[in-house]
C-alpha cells in the first residue's frame, strides 16, 4: 500500500470526509447498513455518503477507505483553473490593459463597467495579480510603454514580497513613532488642508531621489531635490521648500516607513508639525493617485531631475 500523501493526513474541514468517517462508511456498509442508516450515524447528509461510494470506489466496485481518502486527497490537490486559462477573451483584453500600464484594481472595475450583466467577464484585483506572478505566465512581458520592465504591472515587480505577521515585526526606527492611526481625523477626510503626504521616487537605476509631498486637501504637489538618499538629505530639503508654509497650512506630514525618515523626530521639530508613518506596507493613498505620472515624467525627463518649483495639480 502506497505511503499517504501529506494532504491526506493534515487537518482539513470539516466539510470533508475524514479518513475516520471513511473507514466507518466502510464498515456500516460492510454490515449491511443503508445509505440512509450510514448517514444518520455519520450526521452527514445521504446525498454526500451516495456520493462519496460511488465516486471513491475501487476498480473492482468494493469501497475501500483507505483508496478513498488517497482519491479524495488527489482530487482535492488538483490546481482549479483560472477563470483567465478559460477564457480567451478575458484574457487578451486583460493582458491589452496591462500592456498599457493599467493597474489590477483598474482593469476590476473597468471589466465590471464594460460587460454589466456578464459575470463571466469579471475578475477581482487578486486574480489578475495571481497571474501575473503565477510561474510561466504569458502575461509576464515588458510594457511597450515600460519596455525597461519585464512585468507589466506599475512596480515592475514579477513576484511577491514576503509578508511578515505584524506581531513579529520590529519597530523601524528606535524613536518612537506615530502611527497613521494616531491622526486626529479619518483616512478618508479630507476637509482641513495643511495635512500633507509624502514619499520618495527612486530614479533609474536607483542613481537618484526626489521627495514628493502632496496637501490632501488641496492636492498641491511639492517637489524636492535630494543631494542623498539619507535622512540629511531630506531633512534639509524639507526645511528649504516647506519653510514658506503658514503654520496653519502646515498641520502633519505622513511619511512612508523608509531609512529617508530615521530623523524623523528632528524633522518634526523643524517643521513644527508631526510627523506620522504609513502602515508598511501600505502607502499613502493621496501619494498613490500622483506618483506613477510623476515618476513616468521624471524618467522620460532624466535621469536626475532637478526640482525647485512648486507643481501645481
Amino acid at each position: 500500500m502506497a505511503l499517504l500523501d501529506r494532504l491526506a493526513v493534515r487537518e482539513v474541514s470539516s466539510r470533508f470526509l475524514s479518513q475516520e468517517e471513511r473507514i466507518e462508511i466502510a464498515d456500516l456498509r460492510q454490515a449491511g447498513l443503508s445509505i440512509r442508516g450510514i448517514a444518520e450515524r455519520l450526521g452527514r447528509a445521504p446525498s454526500t455518503v451516495s456520493r462519496e461510494l460511488r465516486r471513491n470506489a475501487h476498480a473492482g466496485g468494493s469501497y475501500r477507505p483507505f483508496h478513498a481518502h488517497r482519491q479524495a486527497t488527489a482530487r482535492r490537490a488538483c490546481r482549479h483553473r483560472r477563470r483567465l486559462d478559460t477564457n480567451p477573451a478575458l484574457r487578451e483584453l486583460v493582458a491589452e490593459w496591462l500592456s498599457q500600464r493599467w493597474s489590477p484594481q483598474q482593469i476590476s472595475r473597468q471589466l465590471r463597467l464594460q460587460h454589466p450583466g456578464q459575470p463571466a467577464m469579471w475578475l477581482c484585483h487578486e486574480s489578475i495579480y495571481q497571474a501575473v506572478y503565477e510561474p510561466g505566465t504569458t502575461l509576464l512581458r515588458p510594457a511597450p510603454v515600460a519596455p525597461q520592465h519585464r512585468s507589466p504591472l506599475r512596480t515592475g515587480r514579477d513576484h511577491r514580497r514576503a509578508h511578515q505577521k505584524t506581531e513579529r515585526r520590529r519597530p523601524r526606527f528606535e524613536q518612537p513613532m506615530l502611527s497613521i492611526q494616531d491622526r486626529p481625523f479619518p483616512p478618508e477626510d479630507r476637509s482641513e488642508a495643511g495635512h500633507w503626504e509624502g514619499d520618495l521616487i527612486i530614479g533609474k537605476d536607483q542613481a537618484s531621489a526626489i521627495g514628493m509631498l502632496v496637501e490632501r486637501t488641496t492636492r498641491n504637489i511639492r517637489l524636492l531635490h535630494l543631494q542623498a538618499r539619507d535622512s540629511d538629505a531630506l531633512h534639509a530639503a524639507l526645511h528649504e521648500r516647506m519653510s514658506d508654509v503658514p503654520l496653519s497650512q502646515l498641520r502633519s506630514v505622513t511619511w512612508d516607513q523608509g531609512t529617508e525618515m530615521a530623523r524623523h523626530t528632528a524633522i518634526a521639530a523643524t517643521l513644527g508639525a508631526p510627523i506620522y508613518f504609513c502602515d508598511s506596507p501600505s502607502p499613502c493613498a493621496t501619494r498613490l493617485e500622483r506618483e506613477p505620472a510623476l515618476r513616468r515624467h521624471t524618467r522620460a525627463t532624466s535621469t536626475r531631475p532637478r526640482v525647485g518649483t512648486t507643481s501645481a495639480t
